[in-house]
């Protein structure tokens, strides 16, 4: 064997120890969710913002001092409740004025009235002109107009001095104290107090103009149900109605203003709270859907990885209905019991095996697939 012949065997065989294995590809773990059916409801979204049924603020109707206040600041107070009283004394002396001012010319009325009816009989005897009867006559009614301005005055007396005592015009919550006692207060001056009935409450929010004519026909049907969501995106457990569409779009925004009215037993709304609501106009039965965090987004649209029984992911291309909580339902694309990738996509490619695990990783902020980039 000639010394080239021999070199050439050694490097093959130390090519062919050299050669790694085949690698084997790697198993992903996964957490999975089966396709279901599920009653959808059909919903209008928007913001609004909560506002009492009813604001009132409450004002003195007389000048007088404030002499005392009978609630606390925050307190919830019934219509009718004695919330403040005023200095009566000046309106108790203008009402004994008015009313004796009434007996006297009520006996000047009597005595004006006698002269009138002795005038008419002498008259007729011919004892006195018929001029000196006829200005007996006119005394007598004059006095009794003037008796007639009494009683308006004595009644004026009487609604002055009810004034002095500031009920509550209506149920609800009072505000804080706007006037200390002992302040000389006026008709003309700032309210006292203002009340917000919070029981029951209004919702008011906007209806985008080409949701209007569904709205107005679910309503024409029976009361429209009506969700909230606070803020803090805590769910309010009362289902509110419907109670108010505006007459006309603004133009401006293209929506028309709407409320809902809450009993709000519990207090869970507050005037001036923003809130996100949710009108059911109507329910799709037999709806598919799966766990909104399965969807990803890619540059052909909305993908999701299906694992049949081979165990395998493989891409599949969706059409999305609508969010219902944290589903979202499916208009073409999956089929009732097949399984989809819910959790571990961010360590998928196209056809990898799988594994259902109950502690997938954790996914990151953007997946890489082959529909493209998921955010």
């Amino acid at each position: 064997m000639s010394i080239h012949k021999y070199w050439f065997y050694i490097l093959a065989a130390a090519a062919a120890c050299s050669k790694p294995p085949a690698q084997q590809t790697p198993v992903v773990p996964v957490q999975m969710a089966s396709v279901t059916k599920i009653a959808a409801p059909l919903t209008i979204q928007a913001n609004g913002s909560v506002e009492p049924l009813q604001t009132v603020a409450v004002q003195a109707q007389v000048g007088a001092t404030l002499d005392a206040v009978m609630f606390h600041e925050g307190d919830d107070v019934q219509a009718g409740q004695v919330l403040f009283r005023l200095d009566a004394r000046p309106f108790e002396a203008a009402l004994r004025q008015a009313e004796a001012a009434l007996a006297r010319d009520e006996a000047q009325a009597q005595n004006a009235q006698r002269e009138a009816e002795r005038y008419k009989a002498l008259v007729e005897k011919d004892y006195v002109t018929k001029s000196q009867a006829d200005q007996a006559v006119s005394a007598a009614a004059a006095t009794q107009a003037t008796v007639m301005s009494d009683h308006a005055a004595v009644d004026n007396a009487k609604l002055n001095l009810n004034y002095t005592t500031i009920r509550a015009p209506i149920s609800g919550r009072t505000g804080r104290l706007l006037v200390r006692q002992g302040n000389l207060v006026k008709p003309s001056s700032d309210p006292l107090v203002v009340i917000n009935q919070l029981r029951p409450i209004l919702v008011r929010f906007p209806v985008l103009q080409h949701d209007f004519p569904a709205l107005q026909r679910r309503n024409a049907r029976s009361p429209v149900p009506v969700r909230v969501v606070t803020a803090d995106s805590g769910k309010v457990g009362e289902v509110g109605t419907l109670a108010f569409l505006d007459n006309a779009v603004d133009s401006l925004t293209g929506t028309v203003t709407a409320k809902a009215r809450f009993e709000n037993q519990t207090n869970g709304l507050w005037p001036g709270e923003y809130v996100r609501v949710s009108v059911e106009l109507d329910v799709q039965p037999d709806a598919l859907a799966i766990p909104t965090r399965a969807v990803l987004a890619g540059q052909q649209g909305s993908y999701v990885f299906v694992v049949g029984a081979d165990k395998l992911a493989k891409v599949r291309q969706v059409s999305l209905g609508r969010a219902v909580g944290d589903l979202t339902t499916i208009d073409k694309g999956l089929e009732v019991g097949e399984q989809v990738v819910v959790d571990g996509q961010s360590r998928l490619t196209p056809n990898a095996k799988v594994v259902e695990s109950k502690a997938a990783p954790a996914q990151t902020a953007t997946t890489q697939g082959a529909g493209g980039t998921s955010r």
